[in-house]
This record gives C-alpha cells, structure tokens and sequence, in this order.
C-alpha cells in the first residue's frame, strides 16, 4: 500500500501568517503616532496651541528641509555623531575593562566597584565645571562627559553578567579540566555577552544623554548648540528637529546594537511572544 500524501498546506498557512501577524502589528504600531500629529496640526492651525510654546508639524518638517538644503543640520550631526563616537569608543573600552577585572577576581571587585557605584551617583551638570577646570572649553570635556556616560551601565551590566554566569557550567568546564583562560573564553564570557549588549543598548541611549548636556558647554557646533542657539530666539521649530533627530539617531544605533544582539546569540532559543 502506499502512504498517504503528507500535506503541507497548514503549515505552509501558519508561516504566512506568522509573516504577515509582524507586518500588520507594525502598522498597527503607526496609527497612534500619526494621530498624535494630525491632532497636533489641527490645535495648532486653529490657535488652540500657540506657536510661541510650540510649532506646528509642517512648520517643524519644513524648517527640517531648509535646515538640511541649507548644511546646518547635516553639519551639526556629523559634529555630534564624531563626539559620541570618541566619547563611547573610551567609555566602553574602560567600562568592559573594569568590569573583567571586578568579575573575575575577588580582590579586583574589592577595589574597583565601589569607587565605581560612588561615581555612577554623579550627576553631569555637577561635573561640569571641574570637567572645564581639568580640560578646558575644548572638544575634550564633552568627550568626556559621554564617555563617563558611556562606561557606568556597561560596567554594571558586563559586572553583573560575569558574575550571573551559571555555575553548574564553571564547573562542567573545570571538569573537562579547560584552563582558566579557556574557562574565561569559552564559559564565562559567552555567559555574560547578553547582559553585556543590553548594557551596550543602555549606554547608547545614555550617550545621547550626556551629549545633550555636554554640547551646552561652550560649543559652537552641534546638534546640542543648534537647540541652544534656537533657545535664545524662542525658535520652538528648530528645538523640536535638534531633538527629533537625537531620538532618531538614537533608534538607529539601537537597532544596531539589537541586529548585533540577534546575530550573537542566535545559539539562544529565547522567548518569543505569540
């Protein structure tokens, strides 16, 4: 006798659909916001928001495309974009440093993570002057400020993954008798590197944090100086298109870090909602 013919439509119809479920949640995902606008626009054009507390949308998008025809805006973000890059490249060196040598050693958590839970109190508005003091108005403390930014979510993050590494692994690992630097290599290291990018995630978002206040410093390039200038003639235009692309170069170096986080553990089989 011969087998009955597997049919593969059900499944064929359940991969569809888990295809399209993505696709109308993510346009789902858009009516809020673009009724948010269309509200927006209506008080504005009405009276009922005045232009003195905020600009309407088609103003802010127009001032966004003269902004752009005009240079000052793509000149502004290349500025920022390079101080968030310097200030994050030293802050998560030293962040991921640190956090090895206080995970991986008794005597090192003794003598680094409290100095280090002391300062992540700090605000950046009281490190300011004493930034000026030590490096000037220059380009350095804003690098700085960022890179501070930078290195304290890291640190917890990459401390806390180390040490939350399961130890019924470390021991499977000493079993097979693997050296302290195969341990480190092939155990604890690949244990933590989850913890470690949602450290990475908060760090970035915390960067453009900390440029904000860094670039009120005696600047006179960036998207921080370009709101600051726009203060001083009340040009709530120009405010609110300095700080959305803030938001959106935020988003973009998020998905970054999250295409990064995919790729890296795509041996883990986490939760995925339905």
């Amino acid at each position: 006798m011969s087998s009955p013919a597997l049919d593969l439509r059900p499944a064929r119809r359940t991969a569809l659909e888990r295809i399209r479920v993505p696709r109308a949640s993510g346009l789902l995902r858009l009516i809020s916001p673009i009724v948010l606008l269309l509200l927006w626009q209506a008080a504005s054009s009405s009276g009922l928001l005045s232009a003195r507390l905020i600009a309407a949308p088609v103003k802010i998008a127009q001032t966004a495309v003269d902004l752009t025809t005009a240079g000052t805006l793509p000149d502004a973000i290349v500025v920022s974009l390079q101080r968030v890059v310097e200030g994050f490249a030293i802050g998560a060196v030293a962040a991921i440093a640190l956090a090895l040598a206080a995970g991986l050693s008794r005597f090192g958590e003794n003598a680094i993570d409290p100095p280090m839970q002391m300062l992540r109190a700090l605000p950046f508005y009281g490190l300011i002057p004493l930034f000026i003091l030590w490096f000037g108005i220059g380009e350095t403390p804003k690098v700085a400020l960022v890179a501070l930014g930078v290195a304290f979510p890291l640190y917890l993050n990459t401390f806390a993954g180390i040490r939350g590494v399961d130890g019924k692994l470390v021991e499977a690992g000493r079993a097979l008798r693997l050296s302290r630097t195969a341990l480190i290599r092939h155990v604890i290291l690949p244990g933590a590197l989850s913890q470690t990018l949602v450290g990475l995630r908060q760090s970035l978002g915390v960067a453009w944090l900390a440029l904000i206040v860094a670039e009120q410093v005696n600047a006179d390039s960036g998207l921080g100086w370009m709101i600051n200038d726009a203060r001083e003639f009340m040009r709530t235009d120009v405010i609110v298109v300095g700080l959305v692309v803030y938001s959106a170069l935020g988003l973009i170096t998020d998905a970054l870090v999250r295409l990064i986080e995919r790729r890296a553990l795509a041996w883990r089989r986490a939760f995925q909602p339905a």
